[in-house]
């Protein structure tokens, strides 16, 4: 068995843990912002497991940008919520109000 079905494997593995993950921890924005990393970096392992096309390191490259473009904005918003209401805690979202 070669490397790349292997990986695409524990891409798709860890993909779903996170997604797992996601659903039972959602009462922590930071929990909730690892676990979305989490599964932005199992795509990026799916798609380098996957890529025998010279086209498809385009796309990984993309996708790697996205997910350091949503850890930054991730965690921004994690510290705003947390200098204005002194925790992190996802039911805060709906007493903010502008």
């Amino acid at each position: 068995m070669t490397i790349f079905p292997l990986m695409f494997l524990c891409g798709t593995i860890c993909f779903w843990s996170s997604m797992i993950t996601l659903m039972f921890q959602y009462k922590h924005l930071l929990s909730m912002l690892l676990s979305l990393e989490a599964m932005m970096l199992s795509m990026f392992i799916m798609l380098c497991g996957s890529s025998v096309i010279s086209l498809e390191t385009f796309f990984v490259l993309v996708l790697i940008t996205l997910g350091a473009c949503e850890a930054s904005l991730g965690l921004s918003t994690l510290v705003a919520l947390i200098r204005t209401h002194g925790n992190d805690y996802v039911f805060n979202f709906n007493s903010m109000k502008c």
